[in-house]
Parts: structure tokens; C-alpha cells; sequence
């Protein structure tokens, strides 16, 4: 399997959209399974074993919540 190239990117979501995507990845942690998600065209398996963080910044008057998912491949 090739190597996947670095990337850093945000998409922009509906509030209908976004909760949806919530409620898929807390069922799949809470039943322990893992979760594929698709993020601007790559299909992403996160394996039940991920770690997950909330991070909060706040940089001149901005609030910024970011609840995330790490892993390393298998």
C-alpha cells in the first residue's frame, strides 16, 4: 500500500450534517467499533482504539472547540 501524503484541511459542514456525523462516530465509540468517515474525498477507518481529546482555544476574542480523534495506522 503507498504512502498517504500529509494533508491539513477543514470542511465546512450543515448543523443537520454535522450532528449526524456526531451521532455515527458516539455510537461507534460507545459500542467500541470502529468508524469510517469520508473527509474531502478520502474514506478515513478509525479503529475502535483512537484516543480522543477536546481541545479549547482562544486567540483575540475568537473561542474555538475542537473535539479530536488520533490514531496511528494499523
Amino acid at each position: 500500500m503507498p504512502a498517504r501524503r500529509d494533508r491539513d484541511l477543514e470542511r465546512h459542514y450543515s448543523r443537520s450534517q454535522f450532528v449526524a456525523k456526531l451521532r455515527r462516530l458516539a455510537d461507534a465509540i460507545e459500542s467500541e467499533a470502529p468508524f469510517t468517515i469520508q473527509v474531502a474525498g478520502e474514506r478515513l477507518r478509525v479503529p475502535a482504539h483512537a484516543e480522543f481529546t477536546i481541545e479549547h482555544e482562544r486567540t483575540d476574542g475568537t473561542e474555538e472547540l475542537e473535539f479530536q480523534v488520533r490514531w496511528s495506522p494499523e
